[in-house]
């Protein structure tokens, strides 16, 4: 897994994880993450299977705003956060 940080933005890469440890890991760091941090974007890929980017769209956390895909990159979800 991967993270990077562009202003108020974290990209976090899971390519390669199993559903569990990425969802492990993706609800750890939705609640530890920074207030500042407005929006989340996971990329899980499209070609590999739909194991990863289903679990990402169903993830549920008190700090969660919206779960939507990325129209543009089916293998992208946007996380906005309150």
């Amino acid at each position: 897994m991967t993270i990077r940080r562009e202003k108020d933005v974290l990209i976090v890469d899971i390519h390669g994880l199993r559903v569990v440890q990425a969802q492990i890991k993706l609800e750890d760091m939705i609640a530890a993450c920074d207030p500042q941090i407005r929006e989340i974007r996971v990329i899980h890929g499209c070609n590999g299977g739909t194991a990863l980017r289903d679990m990402v769209r169903a993830l549920q956390a008190p700090r969660l705003r919206s779960v939507r895909p990325d129209y543009l990159n089916d293998g992208q979800t946007i996380l906005t956060l309150k």
